[in-house]
């Protein structure tokens, strides 16, 4: 076993032999090694020590340049003259390469697939038969590396004539090692896995690689936990549709995976009522990418046929922007909600008062169309706004998730059907109280329905902050654009009722125009006082529904 010295990408370091002491001088095996690795290779290295391709074809290429040797140099010397692809379902590729007249074919894959390919081994510079017991040794190895979360790759090459063929050419290989890699998980992948758990939403891992591999990687990510089940793709070709159904329900790892098997996962899973989100990043992932119901391409790594498949793109690659993109769409979710409520609730409850003073005998209309106008426009319209850039609800990532068949009003029946009653109750009270008959004072209870409903618009502005939370619990004033649309609509009803200003071009007065007159101090703070009442309501009611509810908040 030689031991790689470095990390990442970077080309700095050396190898160190199974004595520990660095490798300097020629070494056989080794130089054999760097050959397949770089000319059995479609990734490549730039000076500034990026890379382009697959990152596991990377690893080697980068381990073999640390050998001393140059991917363009060999490439230069020793050409591909034909190749067999890569494919999921083949589990390796082959290059073939001119010597100086003699073609050489290198292959790398699955170590299993690999080794089932050879019949010869190098050691020391010497082919030699390959025994039974060299296969087990080299299996045990290759799971020992497995079960460490390594991603291995089994090297063979053959040398072979000028009429070979591609049904014969990886055949009677001889098996030249394993190189073995790792990737460790990001930090913010592992919460991530968390968050969704949090969140309610099962992530699974659907992986090319070795079972032992696929499990310790899943292990650590939090993916895979006692009493789930794991499945390779030849586990999952035995199964019928229905065995299907009660796999996937419990499993949590599939390993030695094809696209087809991807296909069939997602099948099984929607056929459970699931919502499936797939991600992928190769040209046979987009059947099962356009068949998820959300399916997430690699924009990094993943081919153009795959994003053109697919509903979302990683520009990083990184499985935490999913989750990230899951809480900002819950969180445009609940606001589009808090609009909703907002809105309604207040058309309900102008409707309400007009319709209710329209076919009262003997008394007027308790609103009149320009005042509608100014509530519309202003005391409802700029809070609405506000609320549609309001910061997210908390805990929106500890909510199960929502049937895609919900309604957009389920749980809003506080904010729908009883603010509004409140309002209509509230108003319609107090036009009622004011207005004389005798007097006819229309003015002055238009002006009091009107006040009445601009605050019950103010209150709940605050109120919508949270359809579940308690508005001082989320922070009452924490958004500033509605704490700026509230003082601005407050500012408007005290111009309409108490701002002598004659309008240009009409001349008359503002409070003409509006039907408006000024309210003494005691009225007007009456007003604000019963106008509260709707928002002490449901304050009282989210804290009842949320009062066992133990959430941290930011």
């Amino acid at each position: 076993t030689y031991d790689v010295e470095g990390q990442g990408y970077a080309v700095e370091g050396g190898f160190t032999g199974p004595d520990g002491n660095r490798i300097s001088g020629p070494n056989v095996d080794l130089e054999r090694f760097a050959q397949i690795s770089l000319l059995c290779n479609d990734s490549s290295l730039t000076k500034e020590g990026e890379i382009t391709g697959d990152p596991t074809e990377a690893s080697i290429l980068v381990a073999a340049e640390k050998l001393g040797y140059s991917q363009k140099q060999l490439n230069e010397k020793h050409p591909r003259v034909d190749e067999i692809p890569f494919s999921s379902e083949r589990k390796r590729m082959t290059t073939i390469h001119d010597f100086q007249g003699q073609k050489i074919a290198f292959t790398k894959g699955a170590p299993d697939v690999i080794l089932d390919l050879c019949a010869k081994i190098l050691v020391d510079g010497e082919e030699k038969n390959l025994a039974e017991k060299d296969r087990k040794e080299i299996l045990g190895k290759n799971s020992e590396f497995a079960s460490q979360a390594f991603r291995v790759l089994g090297l063979a090459y053959r040398p072979i004539p000028d009429g070979y063929d591609h049904q014969t050419l990886e055949k009677n290989l001889v098996f030249t090692g394993l190189a073995a890699m790792i990737d460790p998980p990001r930090k913010e992948s592992a919460d991530a896995v968390q968050e969704c758990r949090n969140a309610g939403i099962r992530a699974v891992m659907i992986t090319g690689d070795h079972m032992l591999t696929a499990k310790a990687i899943a292990e650590q990510l939090g993916i895979f936990r006692e009493g789930d089940l794991a499945l390779t793709g030849a586990e999952i070709d035995g199964l019928d549709d229905e065995q299907m159904k009660d796999a996937v329900e419990k499993a949590a790892v599939y390993a030695r995976v094809s696209p087809s098997h991807k296909l069939r996962i997602v099948e099984a899973l929607q056929s459970l009522g699931n919502v499936v989100a797939m991600t992928g990043d190769g040209v046979n992932d987009a059947p099962a990418l356009k068949k998820a119901d959300i399916g997430v391409a690699m924009g990094v790594a993943g081919t153009d046929v795959s994003k053109e498949a697919a509903d979302m793109v990683l520009t990083d690659d990184n499985f935490s922007s999913i989750v990230s993109a899951v809480e900002e769409g819950r969180g445009i979710y609940d606001n589009i909600r808090k609009f909703f409520a907002y809105l309604i609730s207040g058309n309900i409850g102008e409707v309400g008062v007009v319709f209710l003073s329209s076919i009262i005998p003997g008394v007027p209309i308790a609103l009149t169309a320009t005042q509608i106008l100014i509530i519309n426009l202003v005391t409802d319209g700029l809070p609405a706004l506000a609320l549609g850039v309001d910061p997210f609800e908390p805990g929106a990532m500890k909510q199960k998730p929502r049937s895609r068949r919900e309604p957009l009003h389920r749980g809003l029946s506080p904010f729908i059907v009883w603010y509004p009653l409140l309002m209509i109750t509230v108003t319609m009270g107090l036009f009622l109280w004011v207005f004389d008959p005798v007097k006819q004072n229309v003015f002055e209870a238009q002006t009091v329905a009107f006040i009445s409903i601009a605050f019950f618009e103010m209150y709940q502005a605050f109120a919508s902050r949270s359809t579940r939370f308690p508005a001082l619990k989320v922070g009452i004033f924490t958004n500033k654009w509605l704490n700026l649309a509230v003082l601005l609509s407050f500012a408007v009803v005290l111009c309409l009722l108490y701002l002598p200003l004659t309008v240009p071009f009409v001349g008359t007065t503002l409070q003409d125009l509006m039907h408006t007159t000024p309210l003494p101090a005691s009225m007007f703070a009456g007003i604000i006082l019963l106008s509260s009442v709707g928002f002490i309501y449901l304050e009282i009611q989210k804290w009842w529904n949320t009062r066992k509810i133990d959430i941290i908040l930011n």
